[in-house]
């Protein structure tokens, strides 16, 4: 598919990786609309790139909030294209602790949030999709969520994000077949440990130790390879229904 001319909405656009894909889509001649919880922030971010963007505020456990970004598309840009499913959160809280098990909201939280969230805003985009006119390689769109190494190798304290970055990985296959008929692909980018606003509050030399795991190149990926990745996946109309890794070739340890 070709990103000029293409309409996108990313989720969790305002920031971090999001943010990263926002830019590069822009600059390749995309439309976007910025979909986060950070109004402020959102709304700032979109003015840099004039017409070219929107901020929509965006809860994705909220269907009315997703059917609200994806409408905006439509009715800002003319259609949509493009989703890059970038929301989450990154909560860590082992089974059991001294005081007892832990709260069982705390994992519903962690999964609605960053696997049914995603899956919502999924199944809205791709039925606008579908009423897309195929291209000439008779495509209609491309989703791309966003996982995690921790899909593969979840650590300590980290079983609701692991399973719910596990589910993003596992229902790729079945949503590619679910859209083969209608010419949308999907795809799973899962990064490793990437430099962004959350690392960047880590003193430096944590953030030293965490890039020199990397077997190389030794340092935290930067977010305009997670964004060069977004629009390889994009751009290449025979790649579908894969969870691509995204990590300097990392394995992540027990902790």
């Amino acid at each position: 598919m070709d990103i000029k001319g293409a309409v996108a909405v990313v989720t969790g656009g305002a920031s971090g990786l999001g943010a990263a894909a926002v830019e590069m889509l822009v600059d390749k001649g995309a439309k976007v609309i910025i979909a986060d919880m950070n109004e402020e922030k959102g709304k700032e971010f979109a003015a840099k790139f004039g017409d070219k963007a929107a901020f929509v505020k965006c809860n994705v456990t909220v269907t009315a909030e997703n059917e609200a970004v994806v409408a905006a598309a439509v009715e800002k840009f003319g259609k949509l294209d493009i989703l890059v499913n970038a929301a989450g959160i990154g909560s860590a809280s082992k089974i059991i602790g001294k005081d007892g098990p832990t709260p069982l909201e705390w994992f519903k939280m962690v999964v609605d949030i960053n696997l049914v969230g995603g899956f919502d805003v999924m199944r809205l985009a791709a039925w606008q999709m579908s009423k897309n006119t195929p291209n000439e390689k008779g495509e209609k769109g491309c989703l791309i969520n966003v996982a995690s190494v921790a899909a593969f190798e979840g650590q300590m304290g980290q079983a609701a994000y692991a399973a719910s970055k596990g589910g993003v990985v596992s229902m790729t296959l079945p949503i590619a077949r679910d859209l083969s008929r209608d010419g949308i692909r999907c795809n799973t980018i899962a990064p490793g440990i990437f430099d962004t606003p959350m690392m960047q509050l880590l003193p430096q030399a944590a953030r030293d130790s965490l890039g020199a795991q990397v077997p190389f190149p030794k340092r935290m990926g930067d977010p305009p390879e997670f964004a060069q990745l977004v629009c390889a996946i994009v751009e290449n109309a025979y790649l579908n229904a894969q969870a691509i890794r995204l990590d300097g070739a990392i394995r992540m340890g027990i902790k």
